[in-house]
C-alpha cells in the first residue's frame, strides 16, 4: 500500500475519502471538529503540491435518501475556516453539475462534495457509482480510517476503477500507531476493556487475551464474568447466554499466564436515575434488587496500580455509565491514570474519547483513534476492507 507522499500528486485532481462524519447539536452546527482537524496534514499537502482536491465523505445515516439535516455544508463551512481558505461545495456527489464544477477546478482548489449516503449506491458498494467517483480525478486517496471497517463504493468499490490509489497520513498513522501496540509492543502490554457488553466486544477480548499481558474489564459486561465467577450480581447487566464464553475467556487467561482484572467493589443504585440511591459496596455484597453502575475506589486504586509498571496501554471502553455524573468517577479516575502512566497509550471508541476529553487529559495520551468499529475490528485482528482494497489497488479493472 502506497501512502500519499510516495505518489505523484502534483497539479493533479486527487480524490479524497474523508470521514466527515462529525456530531451536530439540534441546530446542525458541529458539536466537535476533531475529525477534520485529523485531516488538515493530509489535506496541506495536497494543496503545497497545488493539487485539486476534490473531497468526498459520508455524515450521519440518511439510507439513500436527501435528508436536509444531514448536509455536509456546515463541514464545508469549518474546514474553510481551518484552512483559511473558501472551499467550495457541490449541490450533489455525481451527476453533470458536479463534473461541471470539477472541470473548472484550478490548481489549489478545494471542492466538497455532498453527503455519499444521499444515493443508496454508496453503501451497497455498487460498482456504478463506484465507476462514476473514480471518474473525477488522476489520483484516489483514503484518509477515512473511521469507516475502513466498511464495504462501501467510495473506499472499497472505487479502487477497482481508479489508476492510482493510496493512503492519507492519517491513514497511516493509525495503522503505526495500532501496529506498535499488538504487533511489535514493548511490555508489559495492558488491555482495557469495558463498555456495556460483552457481546459487542466478544471477539476482540478472545484475540487480545492472546497477545497482552495483563487484561482489565470493566463497564457493564464485567458483571458477566462476575456472574460466571459465581457472584451475585444483582440486576445488573448480564448476557447469561456468555457466562460459557466468558468463563472460557478467564481459563484462557490463566492458561496462558495472563493476569485477568475485574472489578472488587463498584457503585450500585436502584434504578439508572441520577436521583436514585447509590452506594459503594464490594462485589460480594452487591443488593439483589440494584444494579451495578461504576467501578468502586477499590477498583480505581486496583486498576491503577495494575497500569503503574505498563510499558503500552491499549483501551477501549467507558468504566460506567460515564454520561451521569453520579456514575462518571471511575472512568473519569481511569483516564487520568491511563494519561499519567509512562507507557505508550492508545484510546479507541467514541465513548472512552469523550470520557477522556471531559477528564481534560487529552493532550496526555499519545494517540486517541479517530475511528469506532474499525479500532474494535483491529482489535479483533480482523483485516479493514477500506485497507485491503488499497493494497489491491491497480490490480483489477479500470
Amino acid at each position: 500500500m502506497k501512502f500519499i507522499d510516495e505518489i505523484d500528486i502534483k497539479g493533479k485532481k486527487v480524490l479524497f475519502r474523508f470521514d466527515f462524519n462529525v456530531p451536530l447539536d439540534d441546530n446542525s452546527n458541529i458539536a466537535d471538529d476533531t475529525r477534520i482537524r485529523s485531516v488538515l496534514p493530509t489535506i496541506n499537502y495536497a494543496l503545497d503540491e497545488n493539487a485539486k482536491i476534490i473531497i468526498i465523505s459520508h455524515l450521519g445515516r440518511p439510507k439513500g435518501e436527501v435528508v436536509k439535516r444531514l448536509s455536509l455544508a456546515p463541514v464545508t463551512k469549518r474546514l474553510s475556516r481551518l484552512l483559511g481558505k473558501e472551499v467550495q461545495m457541490a449541490a450533489d456527489c455525481i451527476g453533470d453539475g458536479v463534473k461541471g464544477m470539477i472541470s473548472e477546478m484550478e490548481q489549489g482548489d478545494v471542492l466538497l462534495l455532498e453527503n455519499l449516503r444521499f444515493h443508496p449506491g454508496e453503501t451497497s458498494n455498487s460498482d456504478v457509482f463506484a465507476r462514476e467517483l473514480a471518474g473525477y480525478a488522476d489520483v484516489y486517496i483514503d484518509d477515512a480510517f473511521g469507516n475502513a471497517h466498511r464495504s462501501h463504493a467510495s473506499n472499497v468499490g472505487i479502487t477497482r476503477f481508479v489508476k492510482e490509489c493510496g493512503a492519507g497520513f492519517l491513514m497511516k498513522k493509525e495503522l503505526n500507531y495500532f501496529s506498535k501496540a499488538l504487533e511489535k509492543p514493548t511490555r508489559p502490554l495492558v488491555a482495557i476493556v469495558g463498555g456495556s457488553k460483552v457481546s459487542g466486544k466478544c471477539e476482540a477480548i478472545e484475540h487480545l487475551i492472546r497477545k497482552v499481558d495483563k487484561m482489565v474489564i470493566g463497564g457493564g459486561m464485567a458483571f458477566t464474568f462476575l456472574k460466571a465467577w459465581g457472584h451475585e450480581v444483582g440486576k445488573s447487566l448480564v448476557e447469561d447466554d456468555l457466562l460459557d464464553t466468558a468463563r472460557e475467556i478467564i481459563k484462557t487467561a490463566k492458561k496462558l499466564g495472563v493476569k485477568f482484572y475485574l472489578p472488587v467493589d463498584c457503585v450500585i443504585a436502584e434504578g439508572m436515575d441520577a436521583e436514585a440511591e447509590t452506594k459503594i459496596v464490594p462485589i460480594q455484597e452487591i443488593n439483589p434488587h440494584w444494579i451495578g453502575l461504576d467501578i468502586g475506589p477499590a477498583t480505581i486504586t486496583l486498576f491503577s496500580e495494575t497500569l503503574s509498571n505498563a510499558k503500552t496501554i491499549i483501551w477501549n471502553g467507558p468504566m460506567g455509565v460515564f454520561e451521569k455524573d453520579a456514575f462518571s468517577r471511575g472512568t473519569t479516575a481511569l483516564a487520568r491514570s491511563v494519561a499519567s502512566s509512562y507507557a505508550l497509550t492508545i484510546v479507541g471508541g467514541g465513548d472512552t474519547d469523550v470520557a477522556i476529553h471531559r477528564a481534560g487529559e487529552s493532550d496526555n495520551i499519545s494517540y486517541i483513534s479517530t475511528g469506532g468499529g474499525a479500532f474494535l475490528e483491529l482489535m479483533e485482528g480482523k483485516e479493514l476492507p477500506a485497507v485491503a482494497a488499497l493494497e489491491e489497488c491497480g490490480k483489477a479493472e479500470v
